[in-house]
Order: C-alpha cells, then structure tokens, then sequence
C-alpha cells in the first residue's frame, strides 16, 4: 500500500493528513506554526511530525508517494517560493528544502489552489472535471480547476476571484490597490461596513441598530429572520458576487461553483440568492453552471496538497 502526506500551512496552525490508496484520510492532525525568526521552525517541525508518524505505524519511506503542502503564497513549478508574508518566509525553494529533511518528493503549491482542489476531489465538485471554488469569508479568495488541474496563471494569480471588478457606483478602494474589487463588497468584512453606511444613512426599524461588535453572522441572523435593512444588504452583496461570478464563468467556463468560506455555514440561504444573481449577469450558455457548497471544511487543503502529488501539472 502506498501512503502519501497532504499538509497546508497556514500562519496560526499547520494541518497534517496522512493519506492511503484512493485518498483515504488515515490520520489528521494540527501542529502550531512558529512564525519567528523568518519561520525557521516551521519545515523542520513538520518533517519532525511526519517522521513520528511513520515509526509510530511502522511505514517504510519507500511505501510513501511524497508529501504535498499548500503554503500562504505564490509558488513556481519548480518549488520556489516568492515570499510568504504570514510566515515570514522569503525566497527559497521549497521542494528543495523539505526534501532535505525528509528524503521524500515534495509537491507544493498556493494554499488557496490546493483547498479548490481538494473540494473538486473529494469535496463540492466530486465527479466535475472543472470547477471554481470560492472561499467566502474575511476576504474572498479562490482557485479554479481545469481537467483536474490548477489553473495557477502565468504569474501565480490564478483564481484570484477577489480581485474581480464588479459595475460598483462607488469603488471601494481594495488592498490590492485597486477601487471596486469584488472582495469590497460581497465579502464577511464587506457585509459589515455596508450594514453600518445603511444604518447611518437611513432610521429604517432593524433589530441590527445599536448592536455592538456587527459581525457579518449578526447580518445572515437577521436576514434570515425577516430583516429587511439585512436582506437589504446582502442582497446587494450578492448581486455583486454574482457579478464576479458571471465574469470568471465566461473565463474559466466550470461545470459548478463551489461555494466556501465561513459564509458558506448560511446554507441554501447563501447558495439559493447568489444562484439566482449569477443568473442575472451570466453569459447565455453558461446556463447549465451547478452551484454547491464546499464539504470539506478545513480537510480542504489537506486534500488537495496530497493530490498535488499525483497530478500531471506538478511532474
């Protein structure tokens, strides 16, 4: 039996799967991310854990197809990191470097690509052969599987959904730099700033006035209870979600758009309202678009950095 190892970095906590045969998750697990001193820590300690694992069931590191890991940052082909700001990384090579303190192939790839391709996988897009997958949350980010594969892009921005714009009357400068990204207005933090401009702008009867701490959860709440300064509000945000939507449909042309993120937790409520906006501005023979939600969870980038290791992009 062949094992493989699927780890996703991020800048709080690494996560660590042990996959078999067919993508089988044996075993999952959490380490902390020691980010100082240039995150020195952080390969050793995960080469570490890995190495504990395989004495601990007692497999051979020629049973073991590699390991694949999704980082917080732009990667190459070949391994090379360009910087990764939450981990204090610089430039270096990745593949490189674990390999030297585990022996074993390494496959690496952006954080993001790899949850998409998990969720294509074993998750929202199981039995697609193309998918897009947007994380809803803080920000909005993404990735976009083509034929199974990641679309990365020729400077690593592929699947950058956020960073869509959208027909705003007020372009909202994004941190990116530019005014009107879709991540401005359709995003967890979006929906917040919006819902208190509505509140200060208008006396309209909301059991969201004089809340303290909004938070984006508070907004869903209310909406779903018949709010209607809410649903006001998240109906604009998904009127330009599915703007973005409809852009990146013409582009990349899926089969469905899998919905994830914290937002994603509001259900049908989240997937019914962006569908139907998406359908507003969709190219005509984009028609057929599925939409579903994200299954993974936090597994996502696990699963798609393990798969990293037997797809045909990253030979």
């Amino acid at each position: 039996m062949k094992y493989g190892f699927g780890v996703d970095v991020g800048g709080t906590t690494v996560k660590i799967g042990l996959f078999g045969q067919e993508g089988t998750l044996l075993e999952g697990f959490e380490i902390p991310t020691h980010t100082e001193n240039g995150g020195a820590r952080i390969l050793p300690e995960i080469a570490d854990a890995i190495s504990v694992v395989l004495a601990r069931r007692k497999i051979p590191c020629e049973d073991v197809e590699g390991i694949g890991i999704g980082v917080p940052g732009p990667v190459a082909p070949d391994g090379t990191v360009n910087r990764c700001v939450n981990l204090n990384w610089g430039v270096f090579n990745l593949h490189k470097a674990l390999h030297a303190l585990t022996g074993l192939r390494v496959k690496a790839g952006n954080d993001a690509n790899c949850a998409a391709l998990g969720e294509h996988w074993k998750g929202g897009g199981m039995g697609c052969r193309s998918t897009v997958f947007v994380t809803l949350g803080t920000g909005i980010g993404g990735g976009v599987i083509l034929d199974g594969k990641i679309l990365g892009g020729a400077h690593g921005v592929g699947g950058e959904i956020g960073h869509i714009t959208v027909n705003a009357p007020d372009p909202y400068p994004c941190t990116c730099g530019k005014r009107g990204c879709v991540e401005q207005y359709a995003s967890a933090n979006a929906i917040v700033r919006m819902t208190k401009e509505r509140l200060a702008e208008s006396e309209e009867e909301t059991a969201l006035r004089g809340k303290e701490n909004l938070t984006c959860k508070d907004v869903f709440e209310a909406a779903k209870g018949g709010d209607r300064l809410a649903e006001a509000v998240l109906e604009q945000a998904f009127d330009y979600l599915g703007e973005a939507l409809a852009s990146a449909c013409c582009v990349a042309d899926p089969e469905r758009i899998i919905l994830g993120g914290g937002m994603s937790r509001a259900g049908g409520y989240l997937l019914e309202r962006v569908e139907r906006h998406f359908k507003k501005y969709m190219f005509h023979a984009c028609k057929g678009t599925e939409f579903s939600l994200a299954a993974l969870g936090n597994d996502a980038g696990m699963y798609g950095a393990y798969r990293l290791l037997t797809t045909e992009e990253n030979e």
